[in-house]
């Protein structure tokens, strides 16, 4: 997503006014809401969560698709799912931030990771509402977003979600005469976005109109950077489902 040139420069001032860390990255990971900073400590000790440390009931899963303030605010809005937190993820470097990672400087893609409740929601629903916004025979972008950062992932955090995905992207692959473009791959540790990136549409966004976060919520997402004709054809999740099951059956 594109904040503008204060946000940007105030990344860099950040990172030069800081002394080390985290804080040199230009993000205080302290002063975002759970679970920032939970996935934060993770992320620099180089781990992958499976499921949430704080309440282990909670399992995790992880996707690309494009500018992640759309996509975040599709999960918030998937009953079952209790946290959602944008990010970045699928890079070597520690402590990216929003200006390196839109430089193509770090290898990350913009990311939402998603805290559910599997006896509420399924990982193979998350993937309806997932392929339900993306065109995935896009390669490395999505809508007016282009460049690497952009493209779109399924990060698998289980051998479980792993065979789950893998199944699904060959029916994927057979709505489509081009090649599936969405990576497929082991998920790699998740560096939390700058707190003003968090929930961002449902603050308000650019506008300064708040959409809907409410579980259930079916109105169109306002954020036409990267959009899809089947996310409006679809929906967002119980259109999604109903996809699903007219696929599979």
């Amino acid at each position: 997503p594109d904040v503008g040139l204060s946000m940007i420069f105030g990344d860099l001032f950040r990172g030069l006014m800081s002394d080390g860390g985290a804080f040199a990255a230009g993000i205080d990971y302290s002063e975002l809401d759970h679970p920032g900073p939970e996935l934060a400590t993770a992320a620099e000790q180089k781990k992958v969560l499976v499921k949430s440390e704080r309440d282990p009931q909670l399992e995790l899963a992880t996707f690309s698709g494009g500018c992640f303030w759309g996509l975040e605010l599709a999960y918030q809005r998937v009953p079952g799912v209790v946290h959602t937190a944008v990010g970045y993820t699928q890079g070597q470097e520690q402590f990216p931030t929003y200006s390196q990672v839109g430089a193509g400087a770090t290898g990350h893609t913009e990311a939402v990771i998603v805290y559910y409740d599997p006896g509420e929601v399924t990982y193979d629903q998350l993937l309806d509402v997932f392929f339900g916004r993306v065109d995935p025979t896009t390669v490395n972008g999505q809508g007016n977003g282009h460049g690497r950062q952009y493209r779109t992932g399924v990060y698998f955090h289980t051998a479980k979600q792993e065979t789950i995905a893998r199944e699904r992207f060959k029916e994927e692959q057979l709505l489509y005469s081009k090649p599936v473009a969405t990576e497929l791959r082991t998920s790699m540790p998740f560096w939390p976005a700058e707190k003003y990136h968090q929930q961002y549409l449902e603050k308000g966004g650019r506008n300064g109109v708040p959409q809907s976060a409410e579980k259930g919520a079916t109105e169109t997402i306002r954020e036409l950077k990267n959009w899809s004709p089947r996310a409006f054809r679809f929906g967002l999740f119980f259109d999604c489902v109903n996809k699903r099951k007219s696929i599979s059956g």
